[in-house]
């Protein structure tokens, strides 16, 4: 059977690079030459092509670093929350906002996502989309897929996804740039992620992470949608506790996991009224005088989907309530 090439904008940067010195890139290694026949065997990518790539791909002591401490391992919440709640990120979602309402508007209607939530996702990820990243996924990838053992094979498999995303989407795999983690787009989505949760939204033939505010936008909620956020429904209050009969629920991690009657039994009281068969988790936020506590709804869980860390979570939420209240206080300015 004919192997099938990789992408015209790969090819094209493939032969700018022809003749110029080799970067020291993956070449002989067992483990390469394996994922290389994998790809060949699977996917009917040529060989050749995959050989040419590979010995391209720069291997980056930065990017390993950067795995080994991220903000959510590292900080505190009251050190965490600085980075997001801030005057310019909530203008920014502002104006983000009120160029792109029809979008949101449209992908509301669509996914049954909140715009407030899309708006905050893209704005704690990318600065609406000012700082995609600098490294170029292929190099990313390559290095946490062939030089990082603790996420191996997750990098492996994302590196295969990318390389199926790249002949789908005809994405220049030796000019792309993505985080650390070899995230891409306004949203900085995984390529697994990309090619599970991306959507054409405005029909152009392609999804477009990178160019396509309709794309970009729609893509985020689908994400939310296909990880059963639920339009209307909360995300999370402050709760006070007393006693010590609530300790045990702190160990049972931020997926919901009792309805808050039998937490107000356990000590537990939300600060706000919510119905008492709602299930919740109830999760400790350090701040510099101590915990504070909240309790997460189902929604908040989904956002965790987007990225594994209750702080992250937090962030989002909070950062899209005050755009949310920042956007309303615009509308009746201009009314």
């Amino acid at each position: 059977m004919q192997s099938r090439t990789l992408t015209t904008g790969f090819l094209t940067g493939l032969l700018a690079l022809a003749g110029t010195a080799a970067l020291a890139g993956y070449g002989n290694e067992p483990q390469v030459q394996q994922f290389i026949a994998d790809m060949v065997d699977k996917h009917e990518f040529s060989r050749e092509e995959l050989v040419k790539l590979l010995e391209q791909a720069e291997r980056r002591d930065d990017i390993i670093e950067l795995m080994s401490k991220p903000a959510e391992k590292r900080l505190a919440w009251y050190e965490y929350r600085k980075i997001f709640l801030t005057d310019s990120r909530i203008d920014g979602g502002v104006a983000f906002w009120t160029q792109y309402a029809d979008i949101l508007a449209k992908a509301e209607q669509a996914f049954g996502v909140e715009p407030q939530i899309v708006v905050a996702i893209i704005g704690v990820e990318t600065r609406y989309g000012s700082n995609t990243g600098r490294h170029r996924v292929l190099d990313a990838l390559s290095t946490l897929a062939f030089d990082y053992p603790p996420r191996s094979e997750f990098f492996t498999a994302e590196l295969e996804q990318y390389l199926l995303l790249a002949r789908e989407e005809n994405i220049d795999l030796l000019s792309a740039t993505g985080s650390y983690a070899g995230a891409m787009g306004y949203g900085q989505f995984i390529p697994s992620s990309y090619r599970s949760y991306a959507v054409d939204f405005d029909n152009s033939g392609t999804r477009d992470l990178w160019g396509s505010p309709m794309d970009i936008i729609g893509s985020v909620a689908n994400y939310f949608q296909r990880h059963g956020w639920k339009l209307g429904e909360p995300v999370a209050v402050r709760a006070e506790v007393t006693g010590d009969a609530y300790q045990p629920l702190l160990d049972l991690g931020y997926q919901p996991n009792t309805v808050l009657h039998a937490m107000r039994h356990d000590g537990v009281t939300p600060v706000t009224e919510m119905p008492d068969d709602l299930e919740a988790a109830l999760i400790a936020f350090d701040q510099e005088d101590g915990p504070e506590y909240w309790l997460g709804f189902n929604n908040f869980y989904v956002i965790t989907r987007y990225n594994h860390s209750p702080l992250y979570a937090m962030a989002v939420y909070q950062l899209s309530e005050e755009i949310r209240a920042a956007y309303e206080a615009s509308l009746l300015q201009n009314d």
